[in-house]
């Protein structure tokens, strides 16, 4: 929602009114307001004017201006300053008046993505926790707040330990709280848009403990009393050419709709963004980080498809190229959707669809299917014009990393180097590659003990001089309309210790034994995690996170249903995955070490073999940072293995990159 307009924006808009009627734009200035507010709640793109388009598709150079002006009126309104203690006691006002003894509120959004739209930081909000993952329980008297381990630290500085009592997401569940405080018969009010089915389940669970009752609640509370909560984003939707998705939508669907049908499965619901991307050849800008559309979408058996977008967001051309098979249908028309499918089998997938879909399914009298998202491992296994854009992507990103390596060697030199001039600067590097989107995530750019923290966010507080005997760690990646790419890269600023030099090199034995893994097929990630942390299990040594996550062909740089972790996990790694292969090490106070490069699962051909074998093709080109290798603990395999990486670094990235890098490249890659 947008401000009301004082006499000087009423005149504005009057001249808005005349350019639109000028160029023959059939939208009144209210609708154009409403797009342009949307536009405004998306996150902010490396292009300016790509959404111009969405009101006018060639707008001319006075009525960009205006329009461009007019988004930047619009962020500059801002929200008015309500304090946070005034916020939780208009949302208590708000459970009181409902009748409700409590409500919870997530970091999450219809999707149950990792990144969400501004409209939907309501535990932000609310507590004033701006972390990726969490939740709150607020009850009349009290309430609590629950992170993981990456958040501890900035929850303490963010949140008001006087409102909000603060637990381990994992350690002190938030189900395990409501069964402590949830008085008797008290009602505890949810949003099932926000909570997926199994997550009620758990928290229905949790209030019976409690002898008290879950309450799906038809408005959101912090909805209800959010002053000027932002609209709906309307990032701009294309089409993903076929030229780098290897596949036509309509052989996705096929693809698709013949799994369900094998499976006797009249529909599946998709309601994960990054799923009906795929599926559609589509890519929005709705959340920051991923192309998303946001979107909900129904596919048949059939392989017709129902895709539920707010059609504003479209840019020309994008329903007329998908063909008659796909029906574009406002999101408000999904409950009717879902109704006309009474008496069907229906595929969801519990653990991420909401439970509103579910609820209504159930009412509407489907067969309910639980399953997994049909497009989750099919989208899993690239085609071979997805791995060509991969590795292509991943050239230039490596060329980008390299000029910032070699950057980074000089100035971090001098001693006036920060980490956020340093991921400022990297960027920069990115940014002036073909086909560059955007980064793929925040970068962590960590100096020292900052670098044991594993998802460490650099902020004006937090900002670390880079300084000299200290480690440097820096995670980054980008999006290419051919690829996603996510590496990281320790590094040795002027001469560190000879902990830190073995340590790093028991990280790199591990990074290696991966790569150069080769395993049957059937094989899981969690079956080939310990590779990666033997050599630091020998001394005694571990790291808390996962080894590998699933990446996405210009998508999420988080993608399932593949990893490489200590959990279980019973996707098979099959040939077109790609996942991270990082394992890491961290010594609180101190230093981090993280060592990662994106890898393709491929089929290898070995003399013998009696069944068929796979193994890994690393696809990410950056330097090791040889100071830190200690080449007494590298057998002569491990040895091969680096020098051959990096002679292919060298040859791949030399035609790259301005002679200066070239020089430092060669240096950088030199056999041990």
């Amino acid at each position: 929602m947008t401000a009301p307009r004082d006499s000087a924006g009423q005149e504005r808009d009057e001249g808005l009114e005349r350019l639109l009627r000028a160029e023959g734009v059939g939208l009144s200035v209210a609708e154009v307001v409403d797009i342009v507010a949307g536009i405004a709640a998306a996150p902010p793109s490396h292009s300016d004017d790509h959404w111009l388009p969405l009101i006018a598709p060639s707008p001319s150079p006075a009525l960009r201006r205006r329009l461009v002006a007019l988004r930047d009126e619009i962020l500059a309104e801002g929200e008015p300053s309500q304090p946070l203690p005034a916020r939780l006691h208009a949302l208590r006002a708000e459970m009181a008046r409902r009748g409700l003894a409590g409500f919870i509120v997530p970091r999450a959004d219809e999707h149950q993505g990792e990144y969400v739209a501004k409209r939907a930081q309501r535990l932000a909000w609310i507590s004033g926790f701006t972390g990726s993952a969490g939740v709150a329980v607020i009850l009349a008297d009290k309430a609590a707040i629950f992170v993981d381990g990456r958040y501890t630290l900035q929850a303490a500085a963010e949140v008001d330990a006087a409102s909000f009592e603060i637990r381990h997401l994992v350690e002190q569940p938030p189900t395990r709280w409501i069964a402590e405080n949830l008085p008797p018969a008290g009602r505890l009010g949810y949003d099932p848009w926000l909570h997926a089915v199994e997550g009620v389940e758990r928290l229905r669970a949790a209030c019976e403990r409690a002898d008290g009752f879950l309450v799906a609640c038809e408005r959101n509370l912090v909805d209800a009393v959010w002053t000027r909560q932002p609209p709906l984003p309307l990032g701009p939707v294309s089409l993903h050419p076929l030229t780098v998705a290897g596949l036509s939508a309509a052989d996705k669907c096929g693809q698709v709709a013949a799994a369900l049908t094998a499976d006797k499965v009249a529909a599946a619901v998709l309601t994960a963004p990054d799923s009906i991307a795929w599926l559609l050849n589509l890519r929005g800008s709705d959340v920051p980080y991923t192309p998303l559309p946001l979107s909900f979408a129904i596919i048949h058996a059939d392989a017709r498809v129902e895709l539920f977008i707010d059609r504003r967001k479209l840019l020309p051309g994008v329903t007329g190229q998908l063909g008659d098979a796909v029906a574009f249908d406002d999101p408000r028309d999904l409950g009717r959707a879902l109704d006309a499918l009474s008496g069907h089998r229906v595929r969801f997938e519990a653990a991420t669809v909401p439970a509103w879909i579910a609820d209504r399914l159930h009412a509407a009298g489907a067969v309910l299917d639980r399953g997994a998202d049909p497009c989750a491992l099919p989208k899993a296994c690239k085609n071979e014009v997805e791995l060509d854009g991969m590795r292509a992507a991943h050239r230039r990103d490596g060329a980008a990393l390299s000029r910032f390596l070699a950057w980074f060697a000089e100035a971090a030199a001098k001693g006036e180097l920060h980490e956020m001039a340093a991921a400022a600067k990297l960027e920069e590097f990115r940014a002036a590659n073909e086909r560059f989107q955007g980064l793929s995530f925040p970068t962590i750019s960590a100096a020292g003990p900052n670098g044991a923290i594993v998802h460490y966010r650099s902020t004006a507080d937090s900002d670390r001089r880079i300084a000299a005997g200290q480690l440097y760690l820096v995670d980054s990646g980008a999006q290419y309309l051919d690829g996603t790419t996510d590496v990281t890269r320790t590094v040795a600023v002027g001469t560190v210790g000879a902990e830190e030099r073995r340590r790093f090199t028991l990280v790199l034995k591990g990074h290696i034994a991966l790569a150069t893994a080769r395993f049957p097929a059937g094989t899981t990630g969690s079956q080939l995690d310990v590779l990666a942390r033997r050599a630091l299990w020998a001394e005694g040594l571990d790291y808390d996170h996962g080894t590998g996550h699933g990446v996405g062909s210009y998508l999420s740089v988080h993608e399932g249903p593949q990893r490489i972790s200590k959990a279980g996990n019973a996707v098979a790694l099959q040939p077109g995955m790609i996942l991270s292969n990082e394992p890491g090490y961290y010594k609180p106070g101190a230093y981090g070490i993280r060592i990662e490069n994106l890898v393709a699962v491929t089929e290898v051909a070995i003399a013998g073999a009696e069944r068929p074998m796979l193994g890994f093709e690393t696809l990410t080109l950056a330097p090791l940072d040889l100071a830190l290798v200690e080449r007494s603990l590298l057998d002569e395999n491990e040895l091969a293995w680096l020098n051959a990486y990096h002679a292919r670094v060298r040859q791949e990235l030399t035609p790259l990159v301005d002679t200066a890098t070239a020089a430092w490249l060669a240096q950088a890659t030199r056999a041990v």
